[in-house]
């Protein structure tokens, strides 16, 4: 299926439930978007709090975030600080309204989210309380709603139990793959050796095979949620 970013008005919205996933999922395509003009917005939708995470990591991570983000092109990141790890017990309301509130102010057009069928309870709770904050009821709402998927966490769900992530939409990122790894490099805090999936090469090699699924020499891929046309 193809896409045509260019048909939609307003930004583009990545919505991440913790920082570095917006990179892992839609790193290629946020530099892709944002060489060609496009205003990308990040929402980080968590942070690490004491006593479960340590103040002085949470710090680093929020740096390693902000120069990734100017790796990339991105306009402003947003950060809603919920706790991290804690959504399941996090008022569903709350999430609602705060990522209901950015939407309503920055009217995007394209929204990309974490799959519901992730690992990580944070990571379907961002991609629910997304879908609410973007309900079509609204005079202006976001016309392409896109699934990410998420090494380490989309791809460790229990098959056949929790939804697959069966990709219908490629973005060729075959000259912004390098400002992706360049990117999640500079989430020095989070890389890992391979053959860690978090690493530059299992990056690198997904990429390749999502490009190659349709013969291109790298892609990210996603799973359409709602596309207005």
């Amino acid at each position: 299926m193809s896409l045509d970013f260019s048909a939609t008005r307003g930004p583009v919205l990545v919505v991440a439930p913790h920082p570095d996933d917006e990179v892992l999922g839609a790193g290629g395509t946020m530099a892709r978007l944002a060489n060609e003009g496009r205003e990308v917005h990040v929402c980080i939708v968590t942070a690490g709090r004491p006593p479960r995470y340590d103040a002085a990591q949470a710090q680093r991570v929020r740096g390693e975030a902000l120069r990734a983000h100017e790796r990339l092109g991105v306009a402003e990141a947003h950060w809603l600080g919920f706790p991290a790890a804690e959504l399941s017990d996090t008022p569903h309301c709350d999430l609602n309204a705060a990522l209901g509130s950015l939407v309503a102010t920055l009217a995007p057009g394209v929204m990309l989210l974490p799959h519901p069928g992730d690992m990580h309870l944070d990571h379907q709770a961002t991609f629910l309380s997304a879908l609410v904050a973007s309900r079509p009821h609204q005079a202006e709402y976001p016309a392409v709603l896109l699934a990410y998927e998420t090494l380490s966490e989309t791809n460790w769900n229990a098959p056949n139990l929790t939804p697959g992530f069966l990709p219908s939409v490629f973005v060729d990122i075959g000259a912004t793959l390098e400002a992706k790894l360049e990117a999640f490099a500079l989430y020095e805090s989070q890389v890992r050796p391979p053959p860690h999936e978090r690493s530059p090469e299992a990056l690198r090699a997904l990429a390749t095979l999502r490009g190659a699924t349709v013969h291109r020499a790298a892609c990210e891929a996603f799973v359409p949620v709602r596309m207005v046309i």
